[in-house]
């Protein structure tokens, strides 16, 4: 067993939090940390009088190398999950490299000043961990992290070789509200306007935002339109599974939202250079937004319908044509009278938890620092099954669209 210690009392902290004291075979002790102490108490009282188990809580600032390492030092943790911002990826990873602790997160580094999306800094940080024999997991949510498992899982037992791969994000929830993003605005704003980008043939193809777009039909949960946007797990996916010949990423929007994100955009609304509103006070667009848009925590009650996040992956097996969709759908309600979070908090929260409990049970072990297609797929997702998100696997005839 390990002592867990979670940074960051979002909508995924609280899921990863609740399912980590659902799990105390592999969690002997479990300390939530937040730069607002309060938010990690509220989820910790719910935890108690649901759960009867006891979340020790602190405040942290995790921009700060040397306090998050004294905090990591203080709890005694072994293994730090990482559900705070991507900006804070860096100096949590120091952090545990210098207290002595293994690093799990949810998606890769951003600089809060520029909207770019890449491990490279991360990757950069192999030879720290090695030789404080430590491991580093990055990406271990959902899209990045389970899509990463059915392609490793595909590669591992499915296929001789993989060719095409697409990564299809369906949400086909509703919370009512004219417009709410279902994650921290800022981050889920930058990623839909920077420009769509995948991997074909060799090479990374740039095109404009929601420039390309088909009407997929998502199983069990209908049809939508769908948006070509770059994703972070293309980039290690490219680097660690072998004869591809193309990977794409696709998420859907409705037509309601991205009429607002237009108009949002158009008035510099989505800028994140500061600018000055009053004598000596600057503040970004988005950060201005951030504040008057529906905090994502809350659209848990609220949000009724499913999501369908899965993996189309085509190729051979036994020299002849084989396709997959391996997919896993999740209910918003369901979700959310569990943990008190709707899904796209749920489908992050429960994966970043197995990822932590993999390296305390010993299953997934390696030092340096890693991503989640590097490690055999099955006991991940066997853990997908048992902790509240069952996937499911069906063929397609091998005709590419």
């Amino acid at each position: 067993m390990a002592n867990l210690l979670i940074i960051g009392a979002g909508g995924v902290g609280r899921v990863a939090t609740f399912k980590a004291a659902m799990n105390l075979d592999s969690f002997e002790k479990i300390s939530l940390a937040s730069r607002t102490k309060s938010k990690c108490d509220a989820i910790a009282n719910d935890i108690e009088k649901k759960l009867g188990v006891k979340i020790d809580t602190y405040q942290v600032d995790a921009d700060n190398v040397d306090e998050t390492a004294q905090l990591i030092t203080k709890v005694g943790a072994d293994i730090v999950l990482n559900v705070a911002l991507p900006y804070q990826d860096l100096t949590i990873m120091d952090a545990c490299v210098k207290a002595g602790a293994h690093y799990v997160d949810t998606a890769n580094y951003e600089h809060p000043d520029e909207a770019k999306f890449e491990y490279k800094l991360q990757w950069a940080k192999d030879d720290d961990f090695k030789k404080a024999h430590l491991m580093a997991l990055l990406g271990s949510g959902f899209d990045p992290g389970v899509t990463n498992v059915f392609i490793a899982y595909a590669n591992q037992y499915l296929f001789d070789e993989i060719h095409y791969v697409d990564i299809l994000d369906c949400n086909a929830g509703d919370h009512g509200y004219p417009f709410a993003t279902n994650f921290n605005p800022e981050i889920n704003i930058r990623e839909i306007t920077q420009k769509g980008k995948y991997w074909e043939e060799g090479k990374w193809i740039e095109v404009e935002p929601m420039s390309i777009k088909m009407d997929w039909e998502y199983p069990k949960v209908g049809t939508y339109p769908s948006y070509l946007l770059y994703h972070e797990e293309l980039e290690s996916l490219v680097k660690n599974i072998p004869h591809l010949k193309r990977i794409r990423f696709f998420m859907t929007f409705s037509d309601k939202y991205l009429k607002h994100l237009e108009v949002l955009q158009n008035v510099g609304m989505t800028n994140i250079e500061p600018i000055e509103v009053c004598d000596g006070c600057k503040i970004s667009p988005m950060e201005f937004l951030k504040k008057v848009l529906p905090d994502p925590a809350s659209l848990g009650e609220r949000t009724k319908g499913q999501t369908n996040i899965g993996c189309v992956i085509e190729g051979i097996k036994n020299g002849h044509k084989r396709k997959v969709y391996i997919y896993q759908i999740c209910d918003h309600q369901c979700a959310y009278r569990e943990t008190g979070a709707q899904c796209v908090s749920y489908t992050t929260g429960v994966p970043a938890m197995i990822g932590a409990k993999m390296i305390a049970d010993k299953k997934w072990f390696a030092e340096g620092v890693h991503n989640m297609e590097e490690f055999d797929a099955k006991p991940f997702l066997d853990e997908l099954n048992k902790q509240g998100l069952p996937w499911e696997m069906i063929e397609l005839n091998t005709q590419k669209g």
